[in-house]
């Protein structure tokens, strides 16, 4: 009898220590809250690579610290300049996987001071070292735009109209899109578009964007072409309503 309430007892007991071992391991706050995070994966990255986002995390802050819980680690993420946004999951054993919404770069922004991105929320940003970019258009030459801060929204129409442009390009031929090299949008004056490959300049002017960028995507595959009225020409003339003009730049006086 004593040996069958022993073997009973011993049966409660280690049926009562897998309980809370069970319940430990799906109630540990650490699981939730990634309490020990020691290992980052990045995804979703495009402007920096995945050890240049990682070097941020580790490294901005008062101090730099090798362990992180999830809020912690969605704090320093948010707060680079390039991150929009970030889903953090913690997947166990000490790793935690960053699923980061990037600001979307439209542009990058010449004026007086150094070169800065520009989202399409007209927000401008450092271009830092090692950012990873391909075929972004320049806008140069905004008018009464000086002592630009990094991180700061500009209300601006000039860059209003620019980024007007380029969206317009973009949901008329996005191969145009990739051919954008400059807006220049000359201080206020009549503004002017270079694409690379095609030798002309495109007066833009001011105004009526879509009817613009109709008669330019019209007479694009001769500009790809290099047809020879368009290849012998100095400038293409958009600034007027029903008409496109092709000549040379002393009979217009005009002035880049």
């Amino acid at each position: 009898m004593y040996e069958d309430k022993r073997k009973i007892f011993s049966v409660i007991l280690f049926s009562f220590l897998f309980m809370a071992i069970i319940l430990l391991v799906l109630f540990n706050p650490q699981n939730k809250t990634g309490g020990n995070i020691r290992v980052i994966e990045i995804t979703g990255n495009k402007l920096m690579s995945s050890n240049e986002y990682i070097k941020f995390i580790y490294n901005n802050g008062t101090k730099p610290i090798h362990t992180f819980n999830l809020s912690i680690l969605k704090d320093r993420v948010l707060k680079h300049p390039y991150v929009e946004n970030a889903d953090i999951e913690f997947v166990g054993d000490e790793k935690a996987q960053v699923n980061i919404k990037e600001k979307k770069i439209t542009a990058i922004l010449l004026s007086k001071g150094e070169p800065l991105f520009l989202t399409n929320q007209s927000e401008v940003l450092p271009i830092l070292s090692n950012s990873r970019f391909t075929s972004i258009p320049i806008i140069s030459n905004p008018k009464n735009i000086d002592d630009i801060k990094p991180r700061t929204i500009i209300k601006s129409n000039e860059l209003s109209d620019a980024i007007r442009i380029i969206d317009a390009i973009r949901y008329t031929d996005r191969k145009m899109l990739l051919s954008l090299s400059e807006i220049n949008l000359r201080n206020g004056r009549d503004i002017i578009l270079t694409f690379s490959g095609i030798k002309p300049p495109v007066i833009f002017g001011r105004g009526a964007t879509a009817r613009k960028i109709i008669y330019l995507e019209m007479l694009w595959p001769s500009l790809l072409k290099g047809e020879m009225l368009v290849n012998n020409s100095s400038y293409i003339d958009l600034r007027f309503a029903n008409d496109i003009y092709v000549g040379k730049l002393e009979k217009i006086g005009y002035k880049r």
